[in-house]
């Protein structure tokens, strides 16, 4: 079975808490929608929230996010194949999973694309006091090319994983205060409304705004656990 959540930033608790509630084992994974936080210090503090979560019977699927950097950036990572598309590991944490943009994998029979990253909308507060910030947070140039082939090509999906959300549904309820919205880089909202304009699906899911909504086929998702 699959399940899927929003951001946890770091706290594995509220992954220790799902696990509680639902009893998964070892055939189920959580899917984790960006901003897992387990690439975050890069250092023991992640290696600490990495391996308790390791004993955990169940797999943890990340996508990427925008407080976080991209496994393919951090030595320690591997690839291989997973329900039929790429993923990053690390050999120590063999449960938890990284997925790569723009893949499409068969969960649970269904086809699922992946399209992680976002903007920090508090980037400049991030380098100016020494906080942890990835300059890697944006999909690249390139793999959003390749995907917009490839739904040229294929535009029908079941499931559609990102981070953040197509820019016409925008959760504008859940911005943040005193933040000066023209000065936010919506590159990757807008190229999620191309993406959303030119596919067929089922359904959406997305984090990074930190709220439980659900709008047409769009799932935002923060604490809540919805199942595939």
């Amino acid at each position: 079975m699959f399940y899927v959540m929003g951001d946890i930033h770091g706290y594995i608790e509220y992954v220790q808490e799902f696990y509680h509630k639902y009893k998964p084992g070892k055939d189920d994974t959580l899917i984790i929608l960006g901003d897992a936080g387990l690439n975050f210090f890069l250092d023991n503090r992640d290696k600490y929230n990495k391996n308790t979560l390791s004993y955990l019977p169940f797999s943890i699927f990340c996508i990427h996010g925008n407080h976080e950097e991209r496994p393919e950036n951090i030595k320690t990572y591997k690839m291989k194949k997973w329900n039929g598309g790429i993923v990053y590991y690390e050999e120590a944490y063999p449960n938890i999973l990284f997925a790569k943009d723009g893949e499409v994998y068969d969960l649970k029979g269904n086809k699922t694309l992946v399209l992680g990253g976002a903007y920090s909308i508090d980037r400049e507060y991030r380098i100016k006091n020494g906080n942890p910030y990835f300059k890697s947070e944006l999909m690249p140039h390139k793999v959003k090319k390749a995907v917009l082939e490839k739904i040229k090509k294929d535009n029908n999906y079941d499931i559609i994983l990102s981070h953040t959300c197509p820019y016409k549904y925008k959760p504008v309820e859940a911005f943040l205060p005193g933040i000066d919205q023209s000065r936010v880089d919506n590159s990757m909202e807008e190229f999620l409304e191309i993406v959303e304009n030119n596919i067929n699906y089922k359904k959406w899911y997305c984090g990074h705004f930190h709220i439980n909504k659900k709008i047409d086929k769009i799932i935002f998702l923060y604490h809540d656990v919805d199942i595939l």
